[in-house]
C-alpha cells in the first residue's frame, strides 16, 4: 500500500468519527448547522473510501485493454464526487430553510459546542496531510479530497459560531444562515473539483508553468541540440504526459541522436516526478556547414538574426 492509499485510509477513518459524533450531537440539538456539519463529514468518508479505490486502480500497470495505463481512474473518482457534494449542499440549504420556516426548536448545550470544537482541531490535522501528501505525488482525487477537508474548516468554525450567537441570543435565524453558507461552501468546493476532474478527462495541458520549464530547460541543450516544436502535454490523474519534436543536427548519427533523446526524457521526468516523456528526434532542414559556428537555429535561440 502507498503512501497515497494510506492517506486516503486516514482520511475515511478519521471523517467517520467525526461524522458519528456531528450527527449524535445535532439530532439531540435540533440544530441544522451541526446535522448540516456532520452531513458534510459523512460526505466525506464516502469520498475518501472512493479514493483509496480509484488510487489502487489507477496505480495498476497497464495491460491489453488498457494500453495506456488506469490513471484517469482518479479524474473519475473526483468528477463522482463533485456531481454527489452537489447534490449533498443542495440538500443542507434545503433542509435549513424548511426546518426555519417550520420554526423547530434549537436546544444547544455544551456538547454540540466541545463536538465541533474537537471536530475543527481534528479537521485541521486531516488538511493538513491530505494536502502534503497531494503536493508530494500530484494525485488529482487527494487534491479533491483536500480542497472538501479545506472547505469544511470554514463550514466547521461557522456551525461554531452559529453554536455561540444562537446559545446566546436565542436567535435561531443563525443556524440557518450557517446551514446556507455551509450548503454554499459544498457546492463551490464541488464545482473545482468538477473543473479540474473534467479538465484530466478531456486530456487538458499541464499548467503553463511547468510547460515553460520543460520549454527552458530543452533551449538550454548545447549544440548539435538546435531545437524542438510540436510539443504537447497533457495530465491524466496524477500522470503528466509530455511529447514533443527535438531538431537535432542533421551530422548526428542515429545512436548519438537516440542517446541525447534518452538523456532528455530522464531529465524532464526526474524535473515532474511521475510523468511520461517522449521525444521524437527530428533533423534540422536548414543548411549550413553543419557546426556550432554556423548554424543558423543555435544563432537565432542566441538572439543573433540570420544572414
Amino acid at each position: 500500500m502507498d503512501i497515497k492509499q494510506k492517506a486516503s485510509l486516514f482520511a475515511a477513518s478519521s471523517a467517520l468519527v467525526l461524522a458519528g459524533s456531528k450527527f449524535a450531537a445535532g439530532l439531540v440539538s435540533g440544530s441544522m448547522a451541526v446535522v448540516s456539519s456532520g452531513l458534510d463529514s459523512l460526505i466525506d468518508v464516502f469520498m475518501s473510501i472512493m479514493n483509496f479505490v480509484a488510487i489502487r486502480k489507477a496505480a495498476e500497470p497497464a495491460d491489453d485493454s488498457h494500453e495506456y495505463g488506469h490513471t484517469k481512474a482518479e479524474d473519475v473518482a473526483g468528477l463522482i464526487q463533485s456531481l454527489v457534494i452537489v447534490c449533498s449542499g443542495s440538500i443542507i440549504i434545503y433542509r435549513a430553510v424548511v426546518e426555519f420556516i417550520e420554526h423547530k426548536t434549537i436546544a444547544y448545550s455544551v456538547f454540540d459546542f466541545s463536538t465541533m470544537a474537537f471536530s475543527l482541531a481534528f479537521t485541521v490535522v486531516i488538511s493538513v496531510v491530505l494536502v502534503r501528501i497531494a503536493k508530494q505525488t500530484g494525485s488529482n482525487a487527494l487534491k479533491a479530497d483536500a480542497l472538501h477537508y479545506t472547505s469544511d474548516l470554514y463550514s466547521n468554525s461557522g456551525a461554531i459560531l452559529a453554536i455561540l450567537l444562537t446559545y446566546f441570543t436565542g436567535i435561531i435565524f443563525f443556524d440557518l444562515a450557517f446551514a446556507i453558507v455551509v450548503g454554499c461552501i459544498i457546492i463551490i468546493s464541488a464545482v473545482k473539483i468538477f473543473r479540474s476532474s473534467l479538465a484530466g478527462i478531456m486530456d487538458a495541458s499541464i499548467p503553463r508553468s511547468i510547460e515553460a520549464e520543460i520549454e527552458g530547460h530543452i533551449n538550454s541543450m548545447p549544440f548539435p541540440t538546435v531545437g524542438f516544436h510540436k510539443l504537447r502535454t497533457r495530465y491524466s490523474g496524477s500522470k503528466k504526459y509530455i511529447d514533443f519534436h527535438l531538431l537535432t543536427c542533421r551530422i548526428l548519427h542515429i545512436d548519438e541522436a537516440h542517446e541525447i533523446a534518452s538523456r532528455l526524457e530522464k531529465e524532464i521526468t526526474g524535473k515532474l516526478g511521475l510523468a511520461e516523456v517522449m521525444v521524437h528526434i527530428e533533423p534540422c532542414r536548414r543548411e549550413c556547414d553543419l557546426t556550432e559556428k554556423t548554424c543558423s537555429m543555435v544563432r537565432v535561440s542566441a538572439g543573433t538574426p540570420d544572414p
